[in-house]
């Protein structure tokens, strides 16, 4: 049984706002991206999958229970990070940190020292004065204080500096080694892309596509660039190679001799003996990334 589903979710409000037929599922163990700009319906999704929003159609579970009729249940070995921080401004960092561990029952705080000392909290300001880096880095203690089994994580690097990013992006890992769920909802492909086993894309509040990240990570169809050194040797490679059964002209550039072709890797060695009859430049593989996927679905312009 996947330890959260979503199933047939709709939340329509108006506009082409919300989240439509929504259907996934998270595994044990998996670290499960929803990739999409923002507006494209995660925070909704999320929000549902927590019990915090009632569904029009479909429902949300989380270990086989409701979320909207179990909302108090499935919280216990669940952990939370949401995208946008709200955090009571008269309390110091410390006292946030015990009231969240005073409501969680929670009495050895050996692991949020841990954690504290990990993120490079400074818990000890009010804040209403703390920086937005310092509350998102609390709002991450916090939603892990209890190490819990399931992690949704809405935007979790937003605000944080790139080595700070990068510390989260390693204890993602280490949390994934350790057995736990993660729900990862981003709008950053490096982040997406350095954690995730399964990635789902989002447009609109329709999910558009669902891929295995090794298998985007090791296509057996790859884009080479080439660029011949004179412009009669481009013109020949453009006139024969609609003869040639090992590659596909998929972009041609005549003002810069330059070529993209699609080769399988069934077909490098003919590819590389029928390329070696011309004068070239240079002969380099281009590396297909889950941004060159995810722009499949988008329009460079309207995204990120």
């Amino acid at each position: 049984m996947p330890v959260i589903q979503v199933e047939n979710l709709t939340k329509d409000y108006g506009h082409n706002r919300g989240v439509f037929d929504a259907t996934f599922a998270v595994e044990k163990g998996q670290v499960y991206g929803f990739l999409g700009p923002n507006g494209a319906g995660k925070t909704t999704t999320i929000r549902h999958i927590m019990g915090f929003s009632k569904p029009q159609k479909g429902r949300t579970l989380v270990n086989g229970q409701d979320s909207w009729t179990h909302y108090h249940k499935i919280q216990q070995s669940l952990g939370y990070l949401p995208g946008e921080i709200a955090l009571p401004e008269r309390l110091t960092g410390t006292q946030f940190i015990k009231m969240m561990a005073d409501l969680r029952g929670l009495t050895d705080m050996a692991y949020t020292q841990v954690l504290i000392r990990r993120f490079e909290l400074q818990p000890a300001g009010g804040l209403k004065r703390m920086a937005l880096g310092m509350k998102r880095k609390l709002a991450i203690v916090t939603a892990f204080m209890h190490d819990p089994d399931i992690l949704v994580l809405d935007e979790p690097t937003s605000g944080l500096d790139p080595i700070m990013q990068e510390t989260f992006i390693e204890f993602i890992k280490s949390e994934k080694q350790r057995g736990k769920t993660i729900l990862l909802s981003s709008h950053i492909f490096s982040e997406v892309d350095a954690t995730c086993d399964k990635i789902t894309i989002i447009k609109d509040g329709r999910l558009v596509s669902t891929i295995v990240a090794d298998n985007l990570r090791h296509m057996q169809t790859k884009t080479y660039k080439l660029e011949f050194a004179e412009k009669p040797e481009y013109d020949r490679f453009i006139a024969s190679a609609s003869t040639l059964q090992s590659l596909e002209i998929s972009r041609a550039k005549e003002a810069r001799n330059q070529a993209h072709i699609q080769v399988h890797d069934n077909n490098i060695n003919e590819c590389i003996a029928a390329i070696s009859e011309y004068k070239l430049n240079f002969f380099t593989e281009i590396k297909f990334t889950l941004e060159d996927y995810f722009m499949k679905f988008y329009d460079k312009g309207q995204v990120m």
